[in-house]
């Protein structure tokens, strides 16, 4: 039996940012197969999905699902709908309030998919990427939604109310800011030049470069800075 046959399987959100390909690293590390699942929710940028291509072939993955949810029929989100994404935001001004970037229940749809993956799979174990920096400005990366998505997964399925599953949602990273991570991501080999984190990219063929201003690109930046490290990745004002 070889060792992937002797690990458990898990079902990984895998959106192509920086935190979820750690955790699908954290996956693997913590003994777990892991199967990726990412989503084409209507998002305006498509770069997002080709980043989360790239990192799972990367990390070889079990396997790599990609399922349609065309969450921009309904908008309310500058991440999928004609709203501005927010630029040049102080540190201040990113921890306060829900960011018109907060896609409405955006993580509870996709653990609700994943659930339904892993129950086929036979799988317990769910991993996100969400940590603290997030949760702040975000309800759905919160642990107390965590660990509620956590009992209605025991009340939604047929193997949580037989008592075949107990599910549990990991987020290995909910207490480590973004300098911890891009440490962490070195400890796992993970090559964060092949992820993409820019809400508001310029796109030029292949050429994808980050804007450098938007709140992910400004808390991503960060991170480096603080970790001594260098972001692999390509930004517009560095082009220019």
């Amino acid at each position: 039996m070889d060792d992937a046959a002797k690990r458990p399987a898990a079902v990984c959100l895998a959106s192509g940012g920086m935190d979820s390909a750690v955790v699908l690293a954290e996956a693997r590390a913590a003994g777990f197969e892991p199967h990726a699942l990412s989503f084409r929710y209507g998002q305006r940028h498509a770069v997002e999905l080709d980043a989360a291509v790239r990192v799972c072939a990367a990390l070889v993955v079990a396997d790599h699902r990609v399922v349609t949810i065309d969450l921009s029929a309904l908008g309310g989100s500058a991440l999928t709908d004609a709203i501005d994404v927010p630029k040049d935001r102080s540190d201040e001004e990113i921890g306060r309030g829900v960011p018109v970037t907060y896609v409405p229940a955006r993580n509870t749809v996709f653990l609700s998919v994943a659930l339904g993956w892993a129950e086929i799979l036979g799988a317990s174990d769910l991993f996100i990427g969400v940590n603290a920096v997030d949760y702040s400005g975000y309800p759905d990366c919160r642990p107390e939604f965590l660990r509620a998505f956590e009992n209605l997964a025991r009340l939604a399925t047929a193997a949580g109310v037989d008592g075949r599953s107990s599910y549990r949602v990991h987020a290995p990273l909910m207490d480590l800011s973004k300098a911890q991570i891009v440490r962490r991501a070195a400890e796992l080999g993970v090559d964060l030049g092949l992820t993409h984190t820019c809400y508001d990219p310029r796109v030029d063929g292949e050429v994808v470069l980050a804007c450098g201003r938007c709140d992910a690109c400004r808390l991503r930046l960060a991170g480096f800075e603080q970790a001594g490290a260098v972001d692999p990745v390509r930004y517009a004002e560095a082009e220019s």
